[in-house]
């Protein structure tokens, strides 16, 4: 009785390309097919330890300043609607809501915009004028439960009134928010940017 002879190699069974036979060294590559590089990673296949990867980033997400701009503006308009409402409602200046006006344009700006240098700076002016807007909507709202007005004949019609009430009402602490929501504005455009 004779024994099988094992092979040598890695099993066939597994493998339906094992027993094809290698490609001609002198033979061109075939055309249209790009040969990876030794050691690459191959496509469909997972990376081998030592080799890393840098996920792929699409050119346009990398730095797009005139979509970060339009995402930066939205948001400082969608903020400022909220900011005032909140400020309506309450008859309060709340100081976390101002942070988040600045959160939300800095991380629209980032997001949409990715590294340009320039957004985080154009966050910040964007969210000191969402702020502003939006206390002069919570001012208008105020002074329209006041007056027994529409928000939208005091807000539209009365304008100066709304500004003089604002600039009546505000004390240190409404500059230090708008200060504390410019800061958060830059750096989370700056950080949501490199986050690409």
């Amino acid at each position: 009785m004779s024994q099988p002879t094992p092979q040598s190699g890695p099993p066939v069974d597994a493998n339906p390309y094992a027993d094809a036979p290698a490609a001609p060294a002198d033979q061109p590559p075939v055309p249209g097919q790009a040969i990876p590089p030794q050691g690459a990673p191959q496509p469909g296949f997972p990376a081998a330890p030592g080799y890393p990867v840098a996920p792929a980033v699409p050119a346009a997400a990398r730095n797009n300043f005139p979509l970060g701009l339009v995402a930066s503006i939205g948001a400082g308009v969608v903020s400022a609607i909220l900011y005032g409402l909140v400020i309506g409602l309450t008859k309060h200046e709340i100081g976390y809501a101002a942070v988040g006006v600045g959160f939300l344009v800095g991380i629209a700006a980032g997001r949409v915009g990715g590294r340009s240098q320039t957004l985080p700076v154009v966050s910040v002016i964007v969210s000191v004028a969402a702020i502003y807007l939006g206390q002069l909507i919570g001012e208008a709202m105020i002074g329209a439960k006041q007056v027994d007005l529409s928000f939208s004949t005091v807000f539209f019609d009365h304008f100066s009134v709304v500004q003089q009430a604002w600039k009546d009402q505000a004390d240190p602490l409404t500059f230090v928010f708008f200060a504390v929501a410019a800061y958060v504005a830059f750096q989370s455009a700056r950080k949501a940017g490199h986050g690409h």
